[in-house]
């Protein structure tokens, strides 16, 4: 790799502009970012001394000033299903996870945003772990740089990731920055161009940065949901005490002004006696009547301590067929990995910091 000096600056940190204007920073042109960039990401080059179409002299002053380091690989799980699990250090004593999932000719990468998560959703195990920091640009894209590297491509020299979804460890929205910039790089031709179609950010609601995601980098959007009111939701997603239903709703018809879909994909958490009765959905078709969306049924994945169990099959079907009978398509998520403890939920790694709790309710500027 390149060099690991405290003085070098770490390349997988930028998207194209800001490749851009790094190379013109130490003299350089334009184009030579947008070699640079294909390198990395497109070929998935670690080493300066592949960039085979970069002169010498320039690969010499890269190794001088640069270098590409991702998170370090600690360990990978196969499950019997197919899905994929990888750890990866993300300093001294963090880790985060990223899950390939595949799924026919489908193949989607889970990726984590930030070491453990500040929201403490009651049903979530990650939520569960406490909150150390965020991700910066290069430990989020490094997961699908990783993953990528790990997969290979199939016989046609395709990649086996067609999808990304921003769904792992954290709250995407309240690493603002640092996620856009690996949107950017996602999307961007001379990186991995994928579709804004194919790339899915996860948010437990965070208003402002909604909106402000809708105007920087629409992808399609899934909104953690989870209850039809605020009384409940206020326990499961304690987010929703500072951002409401009736907030959140609005947020959403916004953000459908920009979005690449025309509609935003709501998770629901089935979980057994707390949010799964007929009565719950009547409330979630009235709440999201004026909202164009999918649901998307999770069966709850238990995990040590949880205070939930799973919601019976049987009542996961006739809740979907309520919705479904209002005119509201819904999906019921195949619960995939469930043996490695990659199943929706089940993401925790190791997050030595588990004490900082005020950090939870983290505002967005």
């Amino acid at each position: 790799m390149g060099s690991g000096r405290s003085v070098a600056v770490n390349l997988l940190d930028f998207d194209l502009p800001g490749l851009i204007a790094w190379f013109e920073s130490i003299g350089e042109k334009p184009f030579r970012a947008r070699q640079v960039m294909r390198w990395l990401h497109h070929f998935g080059a670690d080493d300066f001394g592949q960039m085979t179409d970069l002169a010498k002299t320039l690969r010499a002053k890269l190794e001088q000033l640069a270098c590409i380091t991702p998170p370090v690989l600690v360990a990978g799980q196969d499950s019997a299903d197919g899905t994929r699990k990888w750890a990866l250090q993300v300093g001294p004593n963090n880790r985060v996870e990223t899950v390939f999932i595949p799924d026919g000719e489908r193949g989607t990468l889970c990726v984590s945003t930030q070491v453990g998560c500040a929201l403490e959703c009651r049903f979530c195990s990650t939520g569960q772990q406490g909150f150390n920091r965020n991700l910066s640009t290069a430990e989020i894209i490094g997961q699908l740089w990783w993953a990528n590297r790990a997969m290979g491509r199939d016989p046609k020299n395709e990649r086996l990731i067609s999808n990304v979804v921003l769904m792992g460890m954290g709250e995407p929205l309240l690493n603002y920055d640092n996620t856009v910039r690996a949107l950017n790089i996602m999307l961007d031709d001379h990186a991995y161009g994928l579709s804004r179609r194919r790339v899915t950010v996860s948010t437990s609601g965070i208003v402002p940065a909604m909106d402000r995601l809708g105007q920087d980098c629409p992808v399609a959007l899934a909104v953690s949901l989870h209850a039809p009111n605020d009384r409940l939701r206020d326990e499961l997603v304690p987010i929703n005490r500072k951002y409401p239903l009736k907030e959140l709703m609005a947020a959403c018809q916004r953000y459908l002004e920009f979005a690449p879909r025309d509609f935003i994909t709501f998770e629901y958490v089935m979980l057994d006696g707390i949010n799964d009765s007929d009565a719950h959905a009547r409330e979630l078709i009235a709440l999201t009547r004026e909202v164009p969306c999918k649901f998307n049924l999770i069966p709850f994945n238990p995990f040590p301590n949880s205070a939930y169990t799973r919601s019976p099959t049987r009542r996961v079907r006739e809740f979907a067929a309520l919705l479904q009978a209002a005119g509201i398509v819904t999906t019921t998520r195949k619960t995939r990995g469930e043996d490695i403890d990659a199943a929706c939920g089940q993401l925790a790694g190791r997050v030595e910091d588990r004490s900082r709790r005020v950090e939870r309710r983290v505002s967005v500027a």
